[in-house]
């Protein structure tokens, strides 16, 4: 007989595999989580800083209840581990009021009863000066319970109570290929062959090289924060608070404001320019000034007052699917292997509902949010 090493496995340690691992390890579950990295990294997709969470999932009309038990689970997370990571700070959605966020914004929250708040353009540039440029047709939608997150702190508060509830976790240990065998699936590393029933990958930027035949493309996500010319106070976060803003030409502005007299985090999402596709295994990580010349460019007619070079930069990593949908679940309906990737730039804020899911899913418990349409074998 084969002697197991334990249950279950997560191979990877970001936002959705430290909540996966963390609700596994709180049931009870003999569990193992493996970081190539340490948690709460800048490798990846769980960093920055800061992450918008809002209600209005307007990806897709699903998101929603994702979303609100999210809320739920951020709030449970928070009571357990007595650490604060969510930020109650209201958000700003602007655009074409048919558009992608204005209007999906508006769409979600018809849908699904969400208290949002609509400004006309001219309203808008009253109430929040500092954008500035905002077309007549473009509308602002105020949703009053969206906030901000705290990535890495939620990364490493998650991984800490799964430690305590009992899982066993190995930072700085790369899996190196995930082979499932009869009745279970033996995880490689360098030094050892570990032995588990079954695993739940959630590696990012690296999922696709450990189960192969998922649709899914690596990019590079600048991140860039700004100084104010002035110490006014506008560009604080109750003046200036966490944002998405859809331009004319479909490039999607987005940041918040400072914080105790931190710097102005601010982004910009062109697929064309600043995305660009990566190979994560590549440690080169700096910065040219392809990565921000654009946005710099664009600010001084969009949100002016800022300095006209960045303060600094860093670089994220985006996984893309091409439906731009998350990957959650049992690739062929393998019993062995659990996916979840493909966060698309939007994933974080899901992460306590979608490990969650991730448990149910390994223990065979009814959904609590219906995720087929996440299913990674859509694209078979």
């Amino acid at each position: 007989m084969t002697q197991w090493d334990a249950e279950a496995a997560v191979v990877g340690l970001g936002a959705w595999g430290a909540t996966a691992l963390w609700k596994l390890a709180a049931r009870g579950v003999d569990i193992l989580g493996f970081e190539r990295f340490t948690p709460g990294h800048s490798l990846g997709s769980s960093h920055g800083g800061s992450r918008m969470f809002r209600l209005t999932g307007l990806e897709h009309p699903q998101l929603v209840p994702l979303a609100r038990r999210s809320g739920e689970l951020w709030s449970e997370l928070e009571d357990a581990a007595q650490e604060r990571l969510f930020f109650p700070t209201g958000g700003l959605l602007i655009g074409p009021e048919n558009g992608h966020i204005a209007g999906g914004t508006l769409r979600a929250a018809h849908e699904h009863g969400i208290e949002v708040r609509t400004y006309t353009a001219r309203a808008l540039r009253f109430q929040y000066p500092r954008h500035t440029g905002v077309p007549g047709h473009h509308i602002g939608v105020w949703e009053p319970s969206a906030g901000i997150l705290r990535p890495e702190r939620a990364v490493r508060t998650a991984v800490t109570l799964a430690q305590r509830a009992g899982a066993r976790v190995y930072a700085d240990t790369r899996i190196t290929s995930v082979e499932p065998v009869t009745g279970g699936v033996l995880l490689h590393t360098a030094q050892r062959t570990v032995r588990v029933r079954q695993v739940i990958v959630t590696a990012g930027s690296w999922l696709a090289t450990l189960v192969p035949g998922l649709p899914l493309e690596s990019v590079r996500m600048p991140i860039t924060w700004f100084r104010p010319l002035e110490p006014d106070g506008t560009f604080n976060l109750e003046s200036f608070p966490v944002f998405m803003r859809e331009l004319d030409d479909s490039r999607v502005l987005w940041g918040s404001g400072t914080e105790g007299g931190h710097d102005i985090k601010l982004g910009l999402e062109d697929r064309g320019v600043t995305a660009k596709p990566i190979d994560p295994d590549d440690s080169d990580r700096s910065v040219t000034p392809d990565d921000w010349s654009d946005l710099a460019g664009t600010l001084p007619a969009k949100i002016p007052g800022l300095e006209t070079l960045p303060a600094r930069v860093a670089v994220s990593t985006q996984t893309r699917t091409p439906d731009g949908q998350f990957v959650i679940g049992r690739p062929g309906g393998d019993p062995r292997v659990i996916v979840a990737g493909g966060d698309n730039g939007h994933g974080f804020p899901y992460a306590t509902g979608i490990g969650e899911a991730l448990a149910d899913i390994a223990q065979g418990r009814p959904a609590r949010v219906p995720l087929d349409f996440l299913s990674p074998d859509r694209f078979r």
